[in-house]
């Protein structure tokens, strides 16, 4: 029981951590499992999910609840107004790209060796980031397609949702505090998104695999949710002090040591 309890807090410590630093949440939770030498049931995957979501869904309560409020007047050309027709127009290549990602590939490419290359991608990507100018304050629907298309990207364990979205606004130029902030308002209905799919593909079968007992879900969510919010809260730091290409580092040196392992037979 104590080491199911504790695979529980490294899997939701993991979850909540990586999954909004630049770092892949689903390619650092296959590492740990392959490694720990334990396979997460479906119920667990979605507790963990429902934790991430709900973490930037308190973070940014006040900005998403103004956001409401001007849809509900139709109200689409003030500052916060004008994030509702943006972010639906950046989660459709999102949703494209994730669908086929899902159709044509999947498990069968989340190997080690394939998550080691991923992330030597995602590292250009994050260092390449340091080279973007400042010069808009606002996001066109051209940059939001840009940022849509790299969350969809991120569906590849190894490309990390928030290293691709925030790489990609800041590549086109966009202000820091606005490439953040969309950034993380955009990623509410990808995961949505993702909730709804895994839960679909995964009907009936909830309760098939390793045993996770109720503490586990709640203890997992827990870790999940406290990790997910410091880790919002150094993103942020990390931006707008022009640090955020730092994890590029990280990345690149854990990417070279999973294709090592791999081709080592571990």
């Amino acid at each position: 029981m104590l080491d199911q309890l504790i695979i529980t807090i490294i899997l939701g410590l993991i979850q909540g951590f990586a999954e909004w630093l630049p770092i892949s949440s689903t390619a650092h939770l296959r590492v740990a499992e392959h490694f720990l030498g334990f396979s997460a049931t479906p119920l667990f995957n979605v507790f963990l999910h429902v934790g991430t979501l709900g973490v930037v869904v308190f973070y940014f309560r006040h900005d998403i609840k103004v956001i409401l409020t001007s849809l509900a007047h139709r109200d689409f050309h003030s500052e916060y107004g004008r994030f509702i027709p943006l972010i639906v127009v950046a989660s459709i290549p999102t949703g494209i790209i994730g669908v086929l990602y899902d159709l044509y590939l999947g498990d069968p490419y989340q190997t080690i060796l394939i998550i080691g290359v991923t992330f030597l991608f995602g590292a250009v990507l994050l260092f390449s980031s340091k080279f973007g100018k400042e010069t808009k304050t606002q996001i066109s629907y051209r940059e939001a397609v840009v940022m849509g298309t790299a969350q969809g990207a991120a569906s590849f364990p190894g490309l990390s949702r928030s290293g691709s979205t925030i790489s990609a606004g800041l590549l086109q130029g966009v202000k820091r505090e606005m490439v953040f902030k969309f950034s993380f308002l955009l990623s509410i209905p990808a995961i949505i998104g993702d909730l709804a799919v895994e839960a679909y593909h995964e009907r009936g079968s909830f309760s098939q695999g390793v045993g996770v007992s109720s503490l586990d879900l709640l203890v997992g969510l827990v870790f999940t949710v406290l990790a997910g919010y410091l880790a919002i809260v150094l993103v942020k730091k990390l931006v707008l002090s022009k640090r955020f290409h730092y994890f590029a580092a990280y990345t690149f040196a854990l990417g070279m040591a999973l294709i090592i392992l791999s081709l080592l037979g571990f």
